[in-house]
């Protein structure tokens, strides 16, 4: 019987961070990679491409059936992109590592045009992102937005044949799976600030099963401090998928930097707050870093009002 059985969706994004959690985890604990295993759990998000995830239940649906596993016991880490896991954590659940983060830039993918910039008038924009919307639409309100979903392969095949003008996706997706060669360019933190926890994952476990030398070795302290920052700032805009909303920690020497952002979904509004926070050796670090994405958060929803929910 495997010692840790990880539980990953199908998709090869999925399988390749979780292969890389699944090697890691092996390491941290002296124990050949045959009892580390990952369990394939297919999620409603992954059955359902046709339609926007705000239209059908929200992101969650890329968690609920592995975080069911983790609570029966089928399984016990689960592994997921930081951008798919809700604000709040099922009872009995919680995010026990959070592991250094990748790029957390967007990609401009096309197969004829160098960047957003060099778009037609008119130009075809595929994504599903209402974040990536907003953010297009604001420095190209002529843009064209047109849903796209799929797998990573999937949508850089459309773009390849045509079917778009351009495609945006998550940088760290493509290094992760080593399809950075389609990248025409990356799109600048500043005008399309990330998702909150963009870049970063996730390893998921039941609340009383923490206590291991994995997670002291996979938890990267500055990653989790900045994700602590974005999810706190996600919290208080009620980030979803029917909120376009920004929200981006950056640390540099002992000062956590964070930004965040709400949009219209046509991009002719944008409200942004900036803070910081010093001293980030204290035990109630992660605390603070929250704290401080909720009111940065507070205060963008306060200068929003309800001007910046799609319908």
């Amino acid at each position: 019987m495997p010692t840790i059985r990880i539980g990953t969706r199908r998709s090869a994004l999925a399988l390749a961070q979780s292969g890389m959690m699944q090697r890691a985890i092996a390491a941290a604990m002296a124990l050949p990679i045959e009892e580390v295993v990952l369990v394939e759990i297919v999620t409603t998000g992954d059955q359902i491409q046709d339609r926007r995830l705000m239209e059908v239940g929200g992101k969650a649906l890329f968690t609920k059936e592995i975080e069911e596993a983790l609570l029966d016991g089928r399984v016990d880490i689960a592994v997921h992109s930081m951008k798919d896991v809700p604000a709040e954590q099922p009872p009995g659940l919680t995010i026990a590592a959070i592991p250094e983060r990748e790029d957390a830039r967007d990609a401009f993918i096309s197969r004829d045009f160098d960047g957003l910039e060099a778009l037609p008038q008119g130009g075809r924009l595929g994504t599903a992102s209402l974040r990536r919307q907003a953010q297009a639409l604001a420095l190209r309100p002529d843009l064209q937005i047109e849903m796209l979903r799929g797998n990573i392969d999937t949508r850089l095949r459309r773009a390849a044949e045509g079917d778009f003008d351009a495609i945006l996706l998550a940088a760290s997706g493509l290094n992760r799976l080593g399809r950075s060669e389609a990248v025409r360019g990356f799109l600048s933190i500043d005008a399309f600030l990330p998702a909150p926890g963009q870049g970063a994952l996730a390893l998921q476990t039941r609340e009383g099963d923490t206590d291991h030398a994995w997670v002291r070795a996979m938890n990267h302290g500055p990653t989790a401090l900045c994700v602590a920052a974005e999810r706190g700032a996600m919290v208080a805009l009620e980030g979803s998928c029917r909120t376009a909303v920004g929200a981006h920690g950056v640390i540099q020497g002992d000062t956590l930097t964070l930004t965040t952002e709400m949009l219209a979904p046509d991009g002719t509004a944008r409200w942004r707050r900036s803070g910081q926070i010093s001293g980030l050796g204290g035990a109630d670090a992660m605390d603070r870093a929250r704290d401080l994405g909720l009111t940065l958060g507070h205060e963008v929803h306060a200068a929003a009002g309800d001007q910046s929910v799609a319908v």
